[in-house]
């Protein structure tokens, strides 16, 4: 295949591709940007059906791919188990190409599903002709499952979030010495009651807390977010904002004083990376991938995790004391400047697939 045939990509993925996530944003930001590379993308969904159904639909999904007739097949991590057992049964000439977000298994279900899971997403994966991962950090969590390393390219989203800012109504700080984002869904690996118990333990005057994200993710878990917000520690200190357009993320980003997501698992973490590059100094636990985007005490404060005490008192410096917020949203801002923007994420993406291609047809 030369550079300039059009390359015709069909991403397989679960559910609603306009779901509200890290690895749907990075999927529907490559599409966008697919013609500007030499390629389109089309989506095909499993439905989302509770697992394993969806591998039900696998022989239909596979034929509404074949009747798109692409170039390569890219699949999102969230589909390959219910691809796996079907794609092994055919003969395609279709390179298939794994598009990894998270490692085998998944990371929010219980032991049983990821065990089953864990043991497709393999499946797959061994029929892939590369795996694209999302981090340097998820790459590593591959080699270490078996996966061999000369299989993986890590191709991280991009730091930029929109180009049209809208900026929120009213000042974050709400009247206090600082405004402190976090945005995530709710969820309990994002480990927002870890950060509503720092706030807490701050002087009321300490900092005003924006949450942004879907609210609805996991129900249960929800309740137990909403009960601790409307504590009498925490009335008036803390500001639900729901699921926002990435033109209002961004506006986030740029009113507030500082980004904090106590996560316990993120493969990548886009919202740091974004969060940095409007110039926030971050403060995490030292998990996932936040150690390959931040140190600590240089572009914010990747901090223990467990250790309330210490992620109280980082919050509460950054508040009281000015220069140092300054000086680390400087160096957040020079750091993220050194990560991709989801231009360049594009065109390395495409420009794997291409070679993917060209390897099949030899």
């Amino acid at each position: 295949m030369d550079d300039s045939h059009v390359l015709n990509v069909s991403l397989v993925t679960l559910g609603n591709p306009q779901t509200m996530t890290g690895g749907y944003l990075y999927h529907r930001r490559i599409a966008e940007l697919a013609p500007t590379c030499g390629a389109r993308m089309e989506f095909v969904s499993f439905p989302a059906w509770p697992f394993p159904l969806p591998a039900l639909a696998g022989s239909a999904v596979l034929r509404a791919v074949g009747r798109r007739r692409p170039d390569v097949l890219l699949l999102d991590s969230i589909a390959a188990a219910f691809v796996a057992p079907w794609r092994a049964r055919r003969r395609s000439p279709v390179p298939l190409v794994g598009m990894v977000h998270q490692p085998p298994g998944g990371i929010d279900h219980g032991p049983t599903r990821t065990r089953l899971q864990a043991a497709l997403d393999r499946r797959a994966h061994r029929q892939a002709a590369r795996l694209l991962v999302a981090s340097a950090s998820l790459a590593d969590e591959m080699v270490a499952s078996g996966v061999p390393d000369e299989l993986l390219r890590v191709i991280p989203p991009g730091r930029d979030v929109a180009s049209d800012i809208v900026l929120p109504p009213a000042d974050l700080r709400a009247g206090r010495k600082a405004a402190v984002l976090a945005v995530g869904n709710w969820v309990e690996r994002k480990g927002l009651l870890d950060l509503l118990d720092a706030v807490a333990a701050l002087p009321p005057e300490s900092v005003t807390l924006h949450l942004v994200g879907d609210t609805e993710t996991d129900p249960g878990y929800a309740a137990r977010v909403r009960a601790r917000i409307v504590a009498p520690d925490l009335v008036g200190r803390i500001v639900v904002h729901g699921p926002r357009s990435v033109n209002e993320v961004a506006g986030f980003y740029q009113a507030a004083d500082v980004f904090a997501l106590t996560s316990m698992r993120e493969p990548y973490g886009t919202v740091y990376g974004e969060a940095m590059a409007a110039g926030l100094p971050v403060v995490g636990w030292d998990a996932g991938n936040l150690p390959h985007l931040a140190r600590d005490g240089v572009e914010g404060r990747v901090i223990a995790p467990g250790d309330h005490a210490a992620l109280t008192a980082a919050l509460a410096a950054l508040a009281e004391n000015e220069p140092l917020r300054c000086r680390l949203a400087a160096a957040a801002r020079r750091r993220a400047a050194t990560f991709p923007t989801w231009q360049e994420t594009a065109r390395r993406l495409f420009a794997e697939l291409r070679v993917v291609v060209r390897e099949a047809a030899a």
